[in-house]
């Protein structure tokens, strides 16, 4: 990156240097490129160009690293030929380069985001990013998809979920395209950035941070309930009914889980944990084709009915519904974290980071299609209204109604398969989380966290999920409601980001399909998280604190 584009045209250097010579009236001879280069240019590795680390790259003014100013000793000519400008501007430089001073007030981005786990390594590809993208899009949100298929029933369930997955894949292609500004010079590599620049800084806080924030720790929290509770299931499947030894207590299975979680934690940032999502990635595909061939292959469960259970009065019942709309949306929740993983890769303006991005993105979105629908069209077809509202969805419907049924080593593997896919999704969704936990330390410090810090905070972090997980464990019990408060992240901000950044034509397609899936969204999240509460509350939930089972 830091080497010059030749001219097209053969140059020959000058014999004097031009700070010694008069200059004449003759058209100028540019010095040949390899013969002096500048040490502004060449310094910089080709990671941190058009990186948020701005203070790596010499090529900016930071207070750190002033960039020195060249006093001109001749009298400059009143034009320059369109040739030799063209020749002796850095390619880098175009349009990365200068306006990244420009837009600085923009982004406020961090200086410090070289020692960040997010950017700390930008050495990422097409293959990592679908690695990560397919571990945080298939995970314990589409075991409750069925769920929302006893509401709707057949024909608005299959509906509602095209429409649900297309909306939010037009959503994530968005993301891609904002993650990078080329005519300010500007990569967004976490969501809350990107709000900053189009909300402003205390609006993004207000609508986005809580959302965020919520998704990552609440995923987390609701991994260590799944998690601890399928160790427990895969004990007892192993053990066998006859096994006689003293099994643990939910709460010793929660510790074991999340002290698992804890040590794969100590990766240091998410390029890292490229390995791990691979595993995750495998793994959900597996426990999920498994559970719906199984599901569909022992055939459906005698008396088994699909009509909408809608009880109540009208307002019930379409607060159920909205309720069920929510389930669906919980399944899409992965769109705070493309921005971060985007951030892991390296970019330029001949190279940008986006096209190998949609390139992982859309393979990795295929598979999760493939594994989505024939899970929730397979799994109502099985077990229609028997499907359990809470605890675990279809996975808890396969080992209560095909049990018997099963072979015992397969109930076993797919249990193995999704303890090992909440491990891997653990380490994806807390990432956001250890980046801003560290950030605090680099922004005040000014320096690295040390190696011992980020392990303290880590396990303080993986701990305090455990914690809620054993206080609350009824959280698995708010999927509804979860995705009513991640839908705006999901569905609608991107459509405002797209308006505010990219300002498309006025009163054209494009700017009336974002505004119209925009208001869509906020409307659609408010009434979603008034339903499932209303629904929380009239159908109830078993509050059993520090009571998990």
């Amino acid at each position: 990156m830091g080497d010059l584009e030749a001219s097209s045209t053969p140059i020959t250097p000058r014999p004097n240097s031009m700070a010694h010579t008069p200059q004449s009236s003759a058209p100028i001879t540019p010095r040949n490129m390899s013969m002096a280069p500048s040490p502004y240019i060449t310094s910089a590795p080709h990671s941190q160009f058009h990186s948020p680390s701005l203070s790596r790259s010499p090529l900016l003014s930071t207070p750190d690293h002033p960039v020195p100013s060249k006093t001109p000793t001749a009298k400059t000519p009143s034009r320059t030929p369109n040739f030799i400008s063209r020749n002796i501007t850095p390619r880098f430089l175009t349009p990365l380069g200068s306006p990244l001073r420009k837009a600085l007030h923009l982004t406020k981005l961090n200086p410090q985001d070289a020692w960040l786990p997010i950017t700390e390594s930008r050495n990422g590809n097409a293959y990592y990013a679908g690695f990560h993208t397919l571990c945080s899009g298939i995970g314990i949100q589409a075991l409750v998809l069925p769920i929302a298929f006893t509401i709707l029933g057949w024909a608005w369930g299959v509906i509602l979920l095209t429409i649900a997955f297309v909306w939010q894949l037009y959503t994530l292609y968005l993301l891609v395209e904002l993650h990078e500004d080329l005519d300010k010079g500007v990569r967004y590599s976490r969501y809350m950035q990107l709000a900053a620049a189009t909300f402003g800084e205390k609006m993004s806080k207000l609508l986005a941070l809580f959302p965020i924030g919520y998704l990552s720790m609440g995923t987390c929290v609701a991994l260590v309930i799944i998690g601890g509770s399928t160790c427990k299931t895969f004990y007892q499947i192993v053990c066998g009914p006859t096994c006689t030894s003293q099994p643990l207590t939910p709460v010793e299975w929660y510790l074991v889980f999340t002290s698992v979680a804890v040590v794969l934690s100590q990766l240091p940032n998410l390029n890292s944990i490229a390995g791990v999502s691979l595993v995750g990635a495998i793994t959900a595909v597996g426990y999920s084709t498994f559970i719906w061939t199984v599901s569909v292959s022992e055939g459906r469960i005698p008396g088994v009915a699909y009509n909408p259970v809608l009880t109540g009065s009208q307002i019930e019942k379409i607060f159920s519904i909205l309720n069920a709309v929510g389930i669906i949306a919980f399944a899409f929740r992965g769109h705070n974290l493309i921005l971060e993983i985007q951030a892991t890769m390296p970019s330029d303006e001949k190279h940008p980071s986006r096209v190998p991005m949609w390139k992982g993105v859309r393979v990795s979105y295929t598979i999760i299609a493939l594994c989505l629908f024939p899970l929730a069209i397979g799994g109502y077809w099985a077990y229609g209204q028997l499907i359990p509202p809470t605890n675990g969805g279809i996975l808890t419907a396969l080992y209560v109604l095909h049990g018997r049924d099963t072979a015992r080593w397969l109930l076993g593997m797919i249990s193995l398969l999704v303890i090992i896919n909440a491990l891997s999704s653990f380490q994806i969704y807390a990432m956001p989380m250890f980046d801003d936990l560290e950030s605090t330390y680099t922004t005040r410090f000014k320096g690295p966290c040390p190696w011992w810090l980020r392990v303290i905070l880590r396990a303080i972090f993986g701990y305090f999920c455990f914690f809620i997980g054993v206080a609350m464990p009824f959280v698995a019990s708010f999927a509804g409601l979860i995705g009513g408060i991640s839908l705006p992240v999901t569905l609608a901000y991107p459509c405002f980001m797209w308006l505010k950044i990219k300002k498309p034509k006025v009163y054209g397609p494009v700017w009336w399909l974002n505004w119209f899936l925009g208001i869509l969204g906020i409307c659609l999240s408010a009434l979603l998280v008034a339903a499932s509460l209303y629904v929380v509350i009239d159908t109830g939930v078993e509050y059993s604190f520090f009571k998990p089972t």
